[in-house]
């Protein structure tokens, strides 16, 4: 609409048919913000105030009409009083452009404006808002401690009371007093590498500009920000509000229990702090009010908008509502349910809220007292009416007119960008600038964030990973690294290694599990491929080019190794240096110049130099590269990285692919930032990770030249102290065991109930058992949950005796009760939640979460002593954690579970949560699985192989694993948690027609046994043929040949062709092992794996692996007449062509 119009408006209201006249919009001066030819009522910010003081005669305008208006509700209009207020007012705007109201004129005119508001549908109550006057503070610290006030008063236990802060008036010449929140309370949103964001996606940017000002949040859903104030002078700063004044309420559902399971929470104070107050010329451009809230804004806009939580798909989901088609209406059933859950919750923590038929009802009667006391109503009926119920609201069906008065609370530009023009001109920057540019130029006025934004450096890390660990690791790398950095996490099998992929990327963080045999996981496996194919291939091209060819050693396929050949030659390599955890250093650099170790470093890395740096490359040929080890490599001569490679002692290749990918890079000429770091999964591998990062940190800040603050991004063990972590009671109502898993380990667990527990055998220090689990309904075959050939990871409860008797050393005043875990990085800074575990009773951690047989480590023990100051007992603590020789002897002769070193070190008094903090969380064990689930529809076998033992060579107390002893005693009827992991490198190939040879030791039999159920499955339901189906079985006597009755019906009902088996320690028979019958039937093997191209299939550990490459080995070179290195070429590319398959497994307790 426009200002012209002077006739009443006829408004009607097609409910009750009644019809009002306004009169009140005659009286207005305001423009509206539409024209003769468009309407804009439905824009969200309309009305934007700019940031440019009034003109003295537009102040004094406007200070007339209002001074009209207030001295007529004081029933003295015309009074001399008037006519005196009047003269000071005309004096002071001449004097210096504004003038200052009294108290009781800027509490009437925050009360009118309120009045005024056409947007609110709460107007009812507007002569009841309190002023806060803080017209005379002068620095942001005075704004925050008002404000405090501000949220304590109005939060009042609940029963919201509305107030308004007013901070001083905008003057010419001076720049604004700002608060930079939009709201006083609201929940961070923090952007993740892919996209997603965690918390509230409305506040992602303004929690950007809050990290670049120095703020860190704890990263979870409910982080509520700081406040963030700018005055006249200095930069602006912010201020963490007080937990203690933040009322939040729990969300539960009155029908649903899964609702409260979910850790959705709500504040109850709604504060607009980023308009602006306009009084009677007067502009207040810090001027923050609340009411309180509509159920709708909670439930409907905040939980269920797309661009919010986004819970709507989610909420009807666990509904159990047909999602898939708007026919079935769940997103209406959900909007209702969401609604009366929060309504349930506020109600129940006795907080104020009003629900959206309440409050309509209340409109219209606020519209219709309105109606009589000025003639109109001001309301955007696109604002009135409330989000859900529309039609079924009286407000739906009521006619209303749209138009703007003052006083008023008004729209103003961001903070930030009145901070940046006034500190940069008057240069006015597009839409499309609003935030991110007009954000930096604001905070490049701070030298703090200047500094820190100007070195800021894009770091790519990649992970590669079967288990999902280095998944893991690389989010909480990119965590560390994200103040100072510009982190961005990708699988390396998205990663395309070309000419132009490494653009941009000029450093790089690996994570490098090493899986199987010594191999790549198989999301590495392109990568690690293509790098060395583009090494070659790069190398090749500069050969072809280069002036001297004929002097240059030709790489052609004819004699250049293919990847393949030269991994497997790698491994060959390893084993016979006897390969520690490679750690770099100066001495091996030298070692590898003396030995003439040279690395080619030419063409990638001098693509790369190219490509990023925009360098001419160096000397093309051989003669002209640098050797790996040349220090006169400079930072900023090509790509830098560092990796963490993964991976477990117990097996013979460890960590080998880190290390090959390591030393890759190195002859591609890439610059390693860091020696080659190697966690240990048997050696506190979360531990070495963790030091490895706050080195990464410290390496890179050193190189960019940025201060990395010393405080390191988590607690260090070994300084964990009751001031630093403590327990406390949780106010969340804990989750499900199923659910607080798969929150703590990124996985997708399940809760199978046990079916059967049988022992195969059972000899007391050793035994085998069959475990029958449900999983799902008996769903066919191709909406199984697995395939045969897949693994699960199975998450183990720690001893009862052992929890226990832990508990009775420890002291907590929590022990029945959820708790959650606190830390403090410093000791003036607040105490954060620890997201690392779930809301649970300490029992439960103890029993679930944390590990307590894993010997604890140096830093452990570290902690220890310093918790203990009986003399001896410290000094041996401290002998252990620094001397790793004598805590290696310890540790192997003792291997001693938690409550073992609290016994051995009696004198040891430590709190509860300083316990939980230092502890490692407890890891699932994986499994093969042992069933095809056509062939047993709807459940899940798997066969484990456990042991028990006495430590220090049989006089200490009896260990055994702590997933195969808790599996051990589980019952029918039990719930075993797992989670499934897919295994395509040990599938069945798709053409069923080639022969499979199968090749198992002890439960190593258990995937081979899912495949012979799957072919008689195939044969005799489906009608299918198929290839033949051998299996070499090994194992020790005819009483441990595992399933034996089983396989001989196989072999009569055709699951199985062949079955023959090799015992090891039967009494008058010599050892024979299942490599060994290879070797017996070597023809056949090698007419059926070589001659017609089958696949095969090795189960079982790294002794079985080994000797079955050796006999392979011994049996291409003698059938095939190969010779030794051709052999070898050919085993490597049986795997490279995926038809050799292993699924190696260890000794250690699981």
């Amino acid at each position: 609409m426009t200002g012209g119009g002077r006739r009443a408006q006829r408004l009607v209201n097609f409910c009750n048919k009644v019809e009002i006249y306004d009169t009140l919009h005659t009286h207005t001066s305001e423009n509206g913000v539409c024209s003769d030819k468009i309407c804009h009522g439905s824009l969200m910010n309309i009305r934007r105030m700019k940031a440019v003081p009034r003109s003295s005669s537009e102040v004094l305008r406007q200070a007339k009409e209002f001074l009209k208006e207030y001295y007529v509700s004081l029933k003295k209009s015309g009074s001399a009083e008037e006519e005196a207020r009047w003269q000071e007012v005309v004096t002071s705007v001449e004097g210096r452009g504004t003038y200052r109201l009294t108290r009781s004129e800027l509490q009437y005119g925050a009360k009118l404006a309120w009045r005024n508001a056409p947007r609110c549908i709460g107007r009812m109550q507007w002569t009841r808002l309190e002023l806060f006057d803080a017209r005379d503070v002068t620095t942001p610290q005075e704004m925050f401690e008002i404000l405090c006030k501000h949220i304590e008063y109005s939060t009042n236990g609940g029963n919201v009371r509305s107030a308004i802060t007013v901070f001083p008036e905008r003057v010419p010449g001076r720049r604004d007093f700002r608060v930079w929140n939009q709201q006083l309370i609201a929940y961070a949103g923090y952007l993740n590498n892919d996209g997603s964001v965690t918390g509230d996606p409305a506040y992602v940017e303004f929690t950007q500009l809050c990290e670049g000002l120095g703020w860190k949040g704890k990263g979870s859903r409910f982080d509520v920000l700081p406040l963030v104030m700018s005055a006249p002078t200095g930069e602006p700063e912010w201020f963490d509000i007080p937990d203690d004044i933040v009322l939040r309420i729990p969300l539960k559902h009155p029908k649903y229990d899964w609702f409260s399971e979910m850790g959705l929470e709500w504040f109850a104070l709604p504060a607009v702090s980023s308009m602006m107050l306009d009084v009677g010329g007067v502009q207040y451009t810090g001027a923050p009010f609340n009411g309180w809230y509509m159920s709708t804004e909670v439930a409907s806009r905040n939980l269920c908008d797309a661009q919010r939580y986004n819970l709507l798909q989610t909420f009807g989901e666990k509904m159990g509502l047909d999602t898939s088609t708007n026919v079935s209406l769940w997103k209406d059933d959900v909007n209702v349910e969401v609604n009366k859950a929060v309504l349930h919750s506020f109600e129940e923590a006795g907080v104020t809220l009003v629900d959206h038929h309440t409050a309509s009802e209340s409109f219209i009667q606020f519209m219709s007292n309105e109606q009589r006391d000025r003639g109109g109503c001001p309301a955007d009926w696109v604002w009135i009416v409330p989000p859900i119920s529309g039609s079924i609201t009286p407000v739906f069906h009521q006619e209303m007119s749209l138009y703007y008065l003052k006083p008023a609370y008004e729209y103003q530009e961001p903070a930030w960008e009145d901070f940046a023009r006034y500190n940069r001109g008057t240069a006015i920057l597009s839409p499309s600038q609003l935030f991110r540019k007009v954000a930096l130029t604001v905070l490049f006025a701070s030298s703090l964030y200047r500094k820190a934004l100007a070195r800021r450096l894009r770091v790519t890390i990649l992970y590669a990973t079967e288990t999902g660990r280095s998944q893991l690791y690389a989010h909480n790398l990119s965590q560390a690294l994200k103040r100072y950095f510009n982190p961005e996490v990708m699988n390396m099998k998205d990663f395309p290694v070309n000419e132009t992929s490494f653009e941009g990327h000029t450093v790089m963080l690996l994570l490098a599990s090493t899986t199987g045999d010594g191999d790549p996981p198989l999301d590495g496996e392109n990568f690690i491929r293509n790098l060395y194919e583009q090494k070659h291939a790069e190398f090749n091209k500069n050969i072809i080019n280069s002036s001297d060819n004929a002097t240059q050693p030709n790489f052609t396929k004819d004699n250049m190794s293919d990847f393949n050949e030269a991994y497997e030659q790698y491994k060959i390599s390893s084993t016979k240096s006897a390969r520690v955890p490679y750690e770099k250093t100066e001495k091996n650099e030298r070692n590898e110049c003396k030995e003439g170790k040279k690395k080619s470093r030419g063409g990638l890395m001098r693509m790369l130099q190219a490509v990023v740096w925009g360098q001419k490359t160096a000397d093309s040929t051989l003669s002209g590269s640098r050797t790996a080890s040349d220090s006169s490599v400079q930072p900023a001569g090509g790509l830098r990285f560092a990796i963490f490679a993964l991976g477990s002692t117990k097996y013979k290749y460890y960590c080998l692919f880190g290390k090959y990918l390591f030393s890759l890079l190195e002859e591609c000429g890439a610059h390693s930032l860091a020696p080659l770091t190697c966690g240990d999964e048997l050696n506190h591998q979360e531990q070495t990770f963790n030091a490895w990062v706050d080195n990464i940190v410290k390496v890179l800040g050193e190189e960019m030249q940025v201060e990395v603050a010393q405080q390191s991004s988590m607690i260090n063990v070994e300084e964990l102290t009751a001031n630093r972590v403590r327990l406390t009671s949780s106010p969340f109502t804990k989750s499900s065991l199923e659910k607080s898993l798969s929150q703590v380990h990124r996985k997708s667990v399940f809760s199978c109930p046990v079916l059967e527990s049988t022992m195969l055998f059972d000899h007391g220090d050793r035994w085998t058992q069959l475990l029958v689990l449900k999983v799902g309904e008996e769903a066919e075959a191709e909406e199984s949950l697995y395939s045969p050939g897949d693994h699960v990871g199975v998450f183990p409860h720690n001893s009862p005796t052992l929890v226990s008797s832990l508990l009775n050393r420890l002291s907590s005043p929590y022990l029945g009760e959820p708790v959650k875990l606190e830390v403090r990085l410093g000791k003036d800074m607040h105490w954060e939640t620890d997201p690392r575990l779930p809301p649970a009773t300490l029992r439960e951690l103890l029993t679930h979460y944390l590990d307590l047989t894993t010997p604890p480590s140096p830093a452990f023990l570290l902690m220890l002593a310093a918790h203990t100051t009986h003399t001896p007992h410290v000094r041996r603590l401290t002998n252990l954690a620094k001397d790793y020789k004598k805590y290696q002897e310890w540790r192997a002769w003792k291997w001693p579970n938690v409550l073992e070193v609290l016994e051995e070190f009696s004198s040891v008094r430590v709190d509860a949560g300083v316990l939980v903090a230092a502890l490692p969380l407890l890891q699932p064990r994986y499994y093969s699985i042992s069933s095809c689930p056509a062939f047993h529809r709807g459940e899940l076998h798997l066969t484990l192989s456990g042991v028990q033992y006495c430590t220090q060579d049989g006089t200490g107390p009896v260990h055994r694993g702590v997933t195969t002893g808790y599996l051990k005693e589980v019952t029918p009827g039990n719930q075993v948690h797992l989670f499934f992991k897919s295994a395509p490198t040990f599938h069945l190939p798709e053409d069923l027609s080639l022969p499979i040879i199968m090749v198992g030791a002890g439960s190593g039999v258990a995937p081979l046994r899912g495949f012979w159920q799957h072919y008689h499955y195939l044969r005799r339901t489906k009608g299918v043929t198929t290839g033949s189906l051998t299996l070499y079985y090994g194992c020790r006597t005819e009483e441990e040949d595992l399933f034996n009755q089983e396989k001989w019906n196989m072999v009569r009902q055709g699951g199985l062709t062949r079955h023959r088996v090799a015992l090891s320690r039967t009494p008058h028979l010599p050892k024979m092992y299942a490599q060994d019958l290879l070797r017996v039937y070597s023809k056949e093997v090698y007419k059926e794996l070589v001659e017609e191209g089958g696949h095969l299939y090795v189960c079982g550990s790294q002794a079985l692996s080994d000797g079955v490459s050796s006999a392979l080995q011994n049996i291409l070179m003698e059938q095939g007449r190969l010779t030794t290195q051709q052999s070898a070429v050919l085993l490597a590319s049986l795997k490279g062509e995926g038809r050799y398959h292993e699924d190696i497994f260890s000794t250690r307790l699981a």
